[in-house]
């Protein structure tokens, strides 16, 4: 009998990236750590960060969160961080070593869906390889989310 897959549920969601799922066919998704600082938890508690065009991108065989907006927070004081430094992703070897290959192939990126707390107040990113959709295919998608709403409409109907 096949193990059954284990969805988790993340705590608190701090930024999520809507418009990945509408720009890019998402592959596989991961649970990665990231390295922040005092103020950069806080300022994400506060919910106004965002991942809108952030990536992730290969640094000397480590990944890195690039280009996430993460505000100052305003009671830091002198200890204020770089709102859009890149950020340590924390994943095992083995793991980085199979994103890595799969960026590697034509076409692919690794893009964050959303930047959660999970349920022991760790905040957690989660990665997708991702394959950029042409305009085409977002049309395709759109028509197809129309039909399936249509239909649902016609089903309520005659019930």
């Amino acid at each position: 009998m096949a193990a059954k897959k284990k969805k988790r549920k993340p705590g608190r969601l701090a930024a999520q990236n809507r418009k990945a799922r509408r720009d890019y066919t998402i592959g596989e998704t991961f649970e990665a750590g990231i390295m922040l600082t005092g103020t950069e938890v806080k300022s994400l508690r506060q919910g106004r960060a965002s991942i809108a065009e952030a990536y992730a991108a290969d640094r000397g065989g480590e990944l890195f969160l690039q280009n996430a907006y993460i505000p100052e927070y305003t009671a830091g004081g002198i200890a204020a961080h770089e709102p859009r430094g890149a950020r340590k992703l924390l994943l095992h070897r083995r793991q980085i070593n199979k994103l890595l290959a799969e960026v590697h192939r034509k076409g692919m990126t690794l893009v964050p869906l959303s930047i959660y707390f999970n349920n022991r107040g760790i905040a957690k990113v989660e990665l997708a390889v991702a394959e950029g959709k042409r305009r085409v295919d977002k049309r395709a998608a759109i028509k197809k989310r129309d039909w399936q709403r249509q239909k649902a409409r016609l089903m309520r109907g005659k019930g």
